[in-house]
């Protein structure tokens, strides 16, 4: 294999693995090289679309933005996105391949897949000069181990030496890095050059004598101590980090009042939220108060609200009404209205039919909307993975947008219904409705994830919705993508002072530029 390979193992999800890989590939991609990063099976309901049209996890994406390389499916070539706690989908190389049980996948399933997951890497390492590789969960996972195709056998296969991350945020740092490390086999402890303390808090040199215990005790270096860095506000691919995501209760002010108050956007806190990153530039939103709402009590201090996106758009309507949200929702009063984008645009329709039993492992389901907006859908058994751009229909002022569809639904719309926007697919000539407006209250729907990452469009709707809320227009405001660009560099330039570099190119190989 032509590239050299470095793999960020963790000692347990949400270590930080991503982001010191995208950090790593920026700082790799500073210095000239050709940086491309892989991860062999992902499981995550966080998801992007490629410009061929596939689908991969969207750490794997912003991983690539940072690398300074456009996303592909190789990079990602097996995407697991849980259905049930025993069920998921499984995308293979940025298409469906099916729906598995957890006992099938990892029982007959790996054996199978694995093949195909090395030939992706190959490909990418004919091409690169470094791959960078993201392990996931433990690598220790004693359970699993004979059927891990994304940690050390993945690393033995790309011949990739390997770091250890602990996040000493979460406690027990010394202890997980030393249990991951006495239950590795002793050809795969081989293949760890250094290990990593990350998100550390206080005085480094309080810390300083576990560093040199744990280092004689695994018998590896440290490759840096990195400090916790707060308000990065880059994508997560990890449902764990939704349980630090902002509620009603912490941001939200009933008594912060007057025409300069910030804008109060609720959404719903489905249990198969998929695509939260959807939202993190109207958070960024200095005039913005955005909260995830899991209590129909909470929408009364709402101006805004929007159902998002779910892997199980079903089970989440069902979620939806036994929390008692149908009442809440169809007599909401917030004056900048209601949005549902996917499967929560589907929620807000008439009907949803699952016919193929897309959702239900075979089964076929239909329930009734939520009546808001004037379409049907039915749920295919081939999912439509595309960017797209379009232009939203009969609204003054900015109606381009830019976003990308991750769906199985076709929408019917009834007579005299009012599509959204008007759009046109990435490698399409035709351009195609979008969404629906609803007809008797301010509100719409739209198939389009990251419509609000666009500068422009965001912030014409922001002050659309506060006018209507009787806010003050827009003073600060947020640019997302330049400010997207300057946190990668951020957490490069953060990572490069706190890893041993020389450390990291020795591993790879390579002189530093």
């Amino acid at each position: 294999m032509a590239a050299r390979a470095l793999m960020i193992l963790g000692t347990a999800s949400h270590a930080g693995k991503s982001t010191l890989t995208a950090a790593l590939g920026r700082i790799l991609a500073d210095e000239g090289y050709r940086v491309a990063p892989f991860k062999a099976q992902n499981m995550s309901l966080n998801s992007a679309a490629t410009p061929d049209g596939c689908e991969i996890g969207r750490a794997q994406a912003l991983q690539a933005e940072a690398c300074g390389v456009p996303p592909r499916a190789e990079m990602n070539p097996v995407l697991i996105k849980p259905s049930t706690d025993t069920c998921a989908q499984v995308v293979i190389l940025g298409r469906v391949w099916g729906q598995v049980s957890a006992t099938d996948y990892h029982q007959r399933r790996v054996e199978e897949l694995f093949p195909l997951v090395v030939n992706a890497y190959q490909a990418l390492a004919a091409e690169y000069e470094i791959v960078l590789l993201e392990g996931a969960g433990s690598p220790a996972e004693i359970n699993l181990k004979d059927r891990d195709i994304v940690n050390m056998r993945m690393a033995r296969a790309a011949g990739a030496a390997c770091l250890l991350v602990g996040d000493i945020d979460r406690g027990g740092v010394f202890a997980s890095l030393l249990g991951t490390v006495e239950l590795l086999e002793p050809e795969e402890r081989a293949l760890l050059r250094g290990f990593v303390i990350n998100k550390f808090r206080g005085d480094l040199r309080l810390l300083e004598p576990g560093i040199e215990t744990m280092s004689r005790r695994i018998g590896l270096r440290c490759a840096g101590v990195v400090p916790f860095l707060p308000d990065l506000c880059l994508d997560e691919e990890d449902s764990v980090s939704l349980e630090e995501r902002p509620t009603a209760r912490r941001v939200w002010n009933p008594h912060e009042d007057g025409p300069n108050r910030r804008l109060r956007i609720g959404v719903l806190a489905f249990p198969h939220l998929a695509n939260f990153t959807d939202f993190d530039a109207l958070a960024a939103e200095p005039s913005v108060a955005l909260a995830f709402l899991k209590d129909p009590e909470e929408t009364a201090h709402a101006d805004l609200l929007i159902l998002p996106g779910s892997k199980q758009t079903l089970d989440d309507l069902a979620w939806l009404r036994m929390r008692d949200f149908e009442p809440t929702i169809q007599s909401f009063a917030g004056c900048a209205g209601i949005i549902g984008i996917c499967g929560g645009m589907q929620m807000l329709g008439l009907s949803i039919e699952d016919p193929h039993g897309a959702e239900s492992n075979g089964v076929p389901r239909s329930e009734r909307g939520l009546g808001i907006l004037s379409i049907r859908t039915v749920l295919q058994a081939k999912k439509v993975t595309r960017q797209a751009r379009g232009r939203i229909l009969k609204r003054p002022g900015e109606t381009a947008i830019q976003g990308y569809e991750i769906h199985m639904g076709e929408t019917i719309y009834e007579e005299g219904a009012c599509p959204f926007a008007e759009i046109q697919r990435a490698g399409e000539s035709v351009t195609r409705p979008d969404g629906c407006v609803a007809e008797a209250r301010l509100g719409f729907g739209t198939y389009l994830h990251g419509i609000f990452h666009d500068d422009a469009f965001r912030h014409s709707f922001l002050s659309a919705a506060r006018a209507a809320c009787g806010l003050a227009l827009l003073e600060q405001k947020s640019f997302f993508a330049a400010e997207r660009e300057r946190r990668i560099d951020r957490l490069a330039n953060h990572v490069r002072r706190a890893l041993d570099m020389r450390l990291i190119h020795a591993c790879l190989g390579v002189p530093e530029r």
